[in-house]
């Protein structure tokens, strides 16, 4: 005699239900209510206060540079010469053509007031007492050019000791002594790196609050590194908010200063910028990973009684790389989830977690080789 009866599949429906239905495992922070600083940040870049490219304003051989690469150099310091003897000789020239010129002069003037004295003025007809007057004046007209002549050869002299316009720190020499260079040629380029700048770009919304902030006194700044915490220098003041907005890109450009007195800041450095913008007291603040943006906007998962719903938010000022300040929505100490939340919907059932926590281990199997209860069996008599 054969029997058998029917039962439903191993693993159905039940199975599935109660799989939803298990509580997932999150990570839960509770939201803090403390004074925060209203902050800006942003990537900028280090920018010499002044660059200039030294040149020099006459041609001629190089014969020395007076400088190290790298090193300081302070304003007027004598950083390079050039074959002078040429400039030499043309002052030299410049000054006999002024002793010429003055001796014609005072001649000529001796032989008018001679001619224009009571003794000699009746034995001098009208027109030669007046061509010896113009001779004096077109004499003294070729002084005059002639000291201009010397002022400019002695100017062209200096000129072959090239100076440093400004202080700061001297870069690598392009040319070498011994070359014969013209006027313009780059010896080297010094960069003023005390105080120096950093160049910074934010976004549009931010524009309005800076502003505010600028009206009512000095924005601090503080820079750092790329991917390092410790500030490089935080002793920066926001100097120049641009006059306009890029179109294209939504930003606005922005300078700060720094002294820079130890060098820390070089120009062409990438840094973090960090602006102070206020403070604001009382502020709720949560970890920025508990936002979610929905087609309603911003929300959070708040654990109650270790059961999750969905709450709107209203996201302030950023706090730092790590934090919000939630101006609406939630309380302090209100549970948040940080993790997991993809895997919820309103009415979840949660295993809450502190941060670095790790989940329960899941109930473990049957032991193997046991039995296992596949349902109705079938026998034969």
């Amino acid at each position: 005699m054969l029997a058998s009866a029917c039962g439903g599949p191993p693993g159905g429906k039940d199975d599935k239900d109660k799989k939803e239905d298990a509580p997932v495992p999150v990570t839960v922070v509770a939201a803090q209510q403390r004074s925060v600083d209203v902050v800006a940040t942003a990537l900028g870049t280090v920018a010499a206060q002044n660059t200039v490219t030294v040149s020099p304003q006459v041609g001629g051989q190089l014969l020395s540079l007076h400088f190290s690469e790298g090193g300081k150099v302070k304003q007027g310091q004598v950083l390079a010469r050039i074959d002078a003897r040429t400039n030499q000789a043309s002052v030299a020239e410049a000054q006999a053509g002024l002793r010429r010129d003055q001796a014609a002069l005072a001649t000529a003037r001796a032989n008018y007031e001679r001619a224009n004295s009571p003794a000699y003025r009746q034995y001098v007809s009208k027109t030669d007492l007046e061509t010896q007057r113009n001779q004096v004046t077109q004499l003294e007209a070729s002084v005059a050019a002639a000291q201009a002549s010397l002022s400019a050869a002695r100017v062209q002299l200096q000129y072959t000791a090239v100076s440093s316009p400004i202080s700061g720190v001297a870069g690598m020499r392009h040319v070498d002594a011994g070359n014969v260079v013209t006027a313009g040629t780059a010896l080297v380029t010094v960069t003023q790196t005390q105080p120096i700048q950093v160049v910074f770009n934010l976004p549009e919304r931010q524009l309005a609050a800076l502003r505010q902030a600028r009206s009512a006194g000095s924005v601090p700044v503080i820079v750092s590194e790329r991917g390092a915490a410790s500030a490089l220098a935080g002793d920066g003041t926001l100097e120049v908010i641009d006059n306009q907005i890029n179109a294209d890109s939504g930003t606005f450009r922005a300078r700060a200063v720094f002294p820079n007195a130890d060098d820390a800041l070089w120009p062409g450095q990438f840094v973090n910028v960090r602006l102070r913008l206020g403070s604001i007291d009382n502020a709720v603040v949560i970890p920025t990973q508990a936002v979610q943006r929905g087609p309603d906007g911003d929300f959070v998962y708040v654990v109650d009684n270790d059961v999750v719903r969905q709450q709107a938010v209203t996201v302030g000022v950023e706090v730092d790389d790590q934090h919000v300040q939630v101006s609406q929505g939630i309380k302090a100490s209100d549970k948040v989830v940080t993790e997991g939340q993809f895997r919820l919907k309103p009415g979840s059932k949660v295993i809450a977690l502190a941060p670095g926590q790790a989940p329960p281990a899941p109930p473990a199997d049957k032991a193997e080789g046991e039995e296992k209860d596949d349902g109705p069996q079938v026998s034969v008599e």
